[in-house]
């Protein structure tokens, strides 16, 4: 069958698995937690053959000075660990969280290293077992494969790209409203946002079910922005713009680029701007 990007059902999974081979990513991450692994709940109960990936060991580079909370992780470093969880080309890839933000930062990142044959599982784990779907605790064996990193720079922003964008140039900010209007929040150095930022919140990408919200819907959200390039995505840390980079190519729009430090490394710079206010 067809692979359904950049979201799969429960039931196309099914039927995927039932006649060829899938990689599945456990990406279940409490994000903000002072420990946020699900690596206990992953061993206690994960999709039968499921390798776990954790946001700040496996989807994540090492926190400097700058780069904010989740640097991008190192291409290679990446790619020995996909290789290890037996994927490579030709191999579908489906990703599933709690919440959709961590599926599809895996979605997001294996795009940007140039394997096109990812979807994040649409409802998640929480949709998989409500389906009547088989659990496991039995550890995962994947045989390996060579995993070729092809990175697409075109797919990302530096800070000083998003300090100096053209005027027609949007900067899109997907953390929840207060955050953005500068409220007080224990993740943010400082409290607002980039100048001329606009406010999409990722969440509102899902429906409260945990289901993606429709291609129609994900337009409407995003009415009025321009596409492509023009678009550059952000968010506290870089994980939580890929919903909203997700919910674009789901609406069939141009996804735009990630500002991969996000507001967690623009703080860390002096000389930049902070407004506050709903923008």
């Amino acid at each position: 069958m067809t692979f359904p990007r950049p979201l799969i059902r429960v039931d196309q999974l099914v039927e995927m698995m039932k006649t060829e081979p899938v990689v599945l990513a456990d990406c279940r991450f409490a994000l903000g937690a002072e420990n946020g692994s699900r690596l206990a709940e992953y061993r206690a109960a994960h999709l039968p053959g499921a390798v776990y990936f954790h946001l700040d060991d496996d989807l994540s580079g090492p926190v400097g000075p700058h780069g904010g909370r989740h640097p991008l992780p190192d291409p290679q470093v990446l790619a020995e660990k996909l290789g290890r969880a037996g994927i490579g080309p030709g191999v579908k890839v489906v990703a599933y969280d709690e919440n959709g933000a961590i599926a599809a930062r895996f979605w997001w990142l294996l795009t940007w290293l140039g394997h096109d044959d990812v979807a994040v599982l649409d409802g998640g784990y929480a949709a998989w077992v409500a389906a009547g779907q088989p659990v496991t605790a039995e550890p995962s064996a994947p045989a390996p494969r060579q995993f070729v990193p092809r990175p697409r720079p075109e797919m990302i922003v530096a800070m000083d790209e998003v300090r100096e964008r053209p005027v027609d140039v949007v900067v899109v900010d997907a953390r929840a409203p207060e955050r953005f209007a500068g409220a007080p929040h224990p993740l943010d150095a400082k409290h607002g946002h980039i100048p001329g930022a606009v406010n999409r919140f990722w969440g509102e990408a899902l429906r409260p079910d945990g289901f993606w919200r429709s291609p129609a819907e994900q337009l409407e959200r995003f009415a009025g922005l321009p596409v492509g390039d023009r678009v550059i995505h952000h968010c506290g840390s870089g994980v939580t713009a890929c919903p909203n980079l997700l919910a674009m190519a789901l609406a069939g729009l141009p996804m735009g680029r990630l500002y991969p430090g996000s507001w967690s490394d623009w703080c860390t710079w002096p000389e930049n701007p902070v407004e506050v206010g709903p923008g």
